[in-house]
């Protein structure tokens, strides 16, 4: 028989830079392990070896630009000996990449004592991470009245007018440090009666479970306005894991299934009934995980055998069955019951 004792890992690679997948199997000798990159046999030569642990090694992690040919891509192991072969899951190898900012924080006037909000976004892989800085110096977040969120999104509450000046993101991941461009923060003196105003709602969010949620919530208005949160299904959404950050935006740490929910922000003048409300979806999933395995069984010849495999996930995982590696397709003497036997 095979069995893995190790199976390749997602992973991000950094350009130039030596890569290593495992692959590690026990089982009957000769044991023969080759790899496959999209489906395609992976040559070995100057760039790249299979170790005798069965590790995959590429000396250079490249991407050449002129060709757009690149080591991304999806990676399996197979492991053969006389029994018969055995395929291993397919591991996402990207490229770490930081391009260019999506948006740029942009230039605002805030009242004294109003709330400030700016914002940059850049898709990087691994996710950048985003400080910020105010007039090229580094902006230190020890202020309470600054509230940084894991997005790029910067609220300064009870503006002053020391807090004047040019604001600008900075992105940095294992491939390289980008700087937005700069936004001017100017704050001027007059405080006049103000209605409630959700200056940006929670948005729809879809999140593995154990990850952690963050749904914003800033509102400005004179006298400033009470932020509160509430489930629209109106279930609690209870204390354990659940904190508020700056004055109104709402994290939900080790998300769990039941978190999944429409979430409901409210802006509440004091001493009124005048509020306003925004409301955003969070769908907690979870990746499939077998609670079932197919046995090995012996039979002789004209018998029937029986295998058994289930897996549970949000949302509800696919399965299918693999022969030696190959697609088991239903037909003659292979008969397929309930999508699992």
């Amino acid at each position: 028989e095979l069995a893995f004792l190790m199976e390749p890992d997602d992973i991000i690679a950094v350009r130039d830079r030596p890569l290593m997948l495992n692959c590690q199997v026990e089982g009957e000798g000769p044991i023969t392990i080759t790899w496959r990159r999209n489906g395609v046999p992976v040559a070995v030569g100057v760039r790249t070896a299979v170790l005798a642990n069965g590790t995959l090694l590429i000396r250079n992690f490249s991407k050449r630009r002129e060709s757009n040919e690149t080591d991304a891509g999806e990676y399996e192991c197979a492991a053969q000996n006389r029994y018969g072969m055995l395929i291993s899951r397919k591991a996402r190898v990207q490229l770490a990449s930081l391009p260019r900012f999506l948006s740029h924080p942009q230039s605002l006037m805030v009242d004294e004592g109003g709330v400030a909000r700016l914002s940059c976004q850049v898709r990087g892989v691994p996710e950048a991470n985003i400080t910020w800085q105010r007039d090229q110096q580094t902006l230190s977040t020890d202020d309470p009245r600054y509230t940084l969120l894991p997005n790029g999104v910067l609220q300064i509450t009870g503006v002053q007018r020391s807090d004047s000046g040019f604001f600008r993101c900075v992105a940095s991941n294992i491939a390289n440090v980008r700087f937005s461009h700069e936004a001017q923060l100017s704050v001027t003196g007059s405080r006049i009666y103000k209605e409630p105003v959700i200056l940006s709602g929670p948005q729809n969010l879809t999140i593995n479970i154990h990850q952690t949620a963050i749904l914003e919530c800033i509102a400005t208005g004179n006298p400033r306005p009470i932020v509160s949160w509430s489930r629209l299904d109106g279930r609690s959404i209870g204390v354990e894991g659940v904190q508020v950050l700056g004055t109104g935006n709402l994290m939900i740490s080790d998300a769990t299934l039941q978190h999944s929910g429409v979430y409901v922000c409210s802006a509440n003048r004091p001493g009124s009934r005048s509020r306003r409300t925004a409301q955003g979806r969070l769908v907690v999933q979870a990746p499939p995980e077998f609670v079932q395995w197919p046995q090995s069984v012996s039979r002789p010849t004209g018998g029937s055998a029986v295998f058994s495999c289930t897996a549970t996930g949000v949302p509800e995982p696919h399965l299918i069955w693999l022969k030696n590696g190959k697609l088991l397709i239903p037909g003659g003497n292979v008969k397929l019951t309930n999508g699992n036997t």
